[in-house]
């Protein structure tokens, strides 16, 4: 036997993502963090407590948090993170043609995957999911992703605001038989309304409440039992937003706006002016709220459609200004950690789930509203950084050794099943979107 040592292999590095994809992921990184600081009420709560400060009643403490994360996250993570999936579906296309497979098929496979995760993301653990109505607005975005920038806003834009701009008006009278009623000048009839909809709102606090203190088994049997449509109702309801943003997103992508491709000084004036525009119309909202007391109807409309153009403006804002300040972190320990964050957005954002389930649900520590160990509202802050340690946490050690997340590799197994592993050999660019 010979007494040379044999050298132990080297692994092969994974090589960084392209400088345009490196951007989104950072921005992405963002965006999946952001929205847990709007989630973390979804989960310690019912529904309604993510859009009202006064809702559920009784727990009123949070109200500084839900002002800071209406102004700050609230709608403008969402937007965000949608953007940024239009403007994958773009890029995964791209990289299936240029490795001459067919595009759109696989595409359409992708997004049928997304919607079984999504349904089992709502079954399984939580009444938030998104990721069905991407899949299924996604779907309905595929045909038009080769249309030029200017054809994808022109169509986009108008949906978006036509949309929102009419459920606002039709809000309005609402609002004012509330007004009416709580400044004790309303009719019967006026009352009669306010009551409806306080017993509406009483009835779905106690249902979501039955959700969240069950244990696994039978919150998946309430689930499926009792509201197996939820994420299609949810893919309605959401449709004049999640279907416009990723035309936008695909038409930012496509001029350039997105991967920094725009004269700095352009990006820098454009986004400064839709980020002050946009935080200057959501003070104004908050202003109204805060005077009015948070009345349900009000809030409802402020929370929703009233706010979907200020947020709009403020997520373009936000992702103007990281596009700048991506050269400069891209090469700081936070930029790295942001970026390798969002290359694996998909597997945190199902991760937060699962973790932060555990912690407050029923069938796990039950530290969610009404339950015996419930932890007061104003305390859901000091859970948002815990999250993002995590999160932040184990990405680039992952990445270090794979190309992509766990739960992105295992998506894009199922997306290229039968595909050849020569064909499929190279990673395709946007997975994590």
């Amino acid at each position: 036997m010979s007494d040379t040592a044999i050298p132990a292999p080297v692994p092969t590095p994974v090589p960084p993502p392209p400088p345009r994809i490196a951007v989104l992921d950072f921005l992405r990184g963002f965006a999946v963090l952001g929205i847990l600081a709007i989630n973390i009420t979804g989960f310690w709560g019912p529904q309604l407590a993510s859009l009202s400060p006064s809702l559920p009643p009784g727990d009123a403490s949070g109200s500084a948090w839900f002002v800071v994360g209406f102004i700050v996250f609230d709608g403008k993570m969402r937007a965000l993170f949608t953007l940024l999936f239009g403007a994958s579906m773009v890029l995964f296309a791209q990289s299936a043609e240029r490795r001459g497979l067919p595009a759109d098929r696989l595409q359409l496979r992708r997004l049928l995957w997304l919607a079984v995760i999504g349904y089992a993301h709502f079954a399984l653990l939580w009444w938030g999911d998104i990721l069905f109505a991407y899949a299924l607005c996604g779907m309905l975005a595929l045909p038009l992703r080769r249309l030029p920038a200017s054809a994808l806003l022109a169509i986009a834009l108008p949906v978006f605001v036509l949309a929102h701009a009419f459920a606002a008006t039709a809000a309005l009278p609402a609002i004012a038989t509330e007004a009416r009623v709580n400044a004790g000048q309303g009719d019967a009839a006026d009352q009669a309304q306010v009551h409806e909809v306080a017993t509406r709102i009483a009835a779905s606090l106690h249902e979501d409440g039955r959700v969240l203190h069950a244990g696994f088994g039978q919150a998946l049997a309430i689930r499926l039992g009792e509201t197996p449509g939820f994420p299609l109702t949810a893919t309605l309801n959401t449709f004049s937003e999640t279907f416009p943003l990723m035309l936008v997103g695909m038409a930012l992508l496509r001029s350039g706006a997105l991967t920094g491709a725009w004269r700095r000084r352009t990006i820098a004036a454009t986004g400064s002016v839709a980020l002050l525009a946009g935080l200057a119309a959501t003070l104004g909202l908050v202003a109204w709220g805060q005077q009015a007391g948070w009345p349900p109807q009000l809030t409802f409309a402020l929370t929703t459609d009233f706010a979907a153009l200020p947020r709009l403006a403020m997520a373009l804002g936000y992702a103007a200004l990281l596009v700048l300040a991506w050269p400069y972190l891209s090469g700081t320990v936070i930029g790295r950690a942001m970026a390798a964050a969002g290359r694996t957005a998909f597997t945190n954002y199902l991760g937060t789930t699962l973790v932060m389930s555990a912690l407050f649900c029923g069938w796990g520590l039950g530290l969610g509203w009404g339950g015996a160990h419930a932890v007061p509202r104003w305390t859901l802050p000091l859970f948002v950084p815990a999250g993002w340690a995590l999160m932040l946490a184990w990405p680039q050690a992952w990445l270090a050794r794979f190309r992509q997340g766990p739960l992105e590799r295992g998506w894009r197994r199922l997306t290229f099943a039968g595909v050849s592993r020569t064909a499929r050999s190279r990673p395709v660019a946007g997975d994590a979107g």
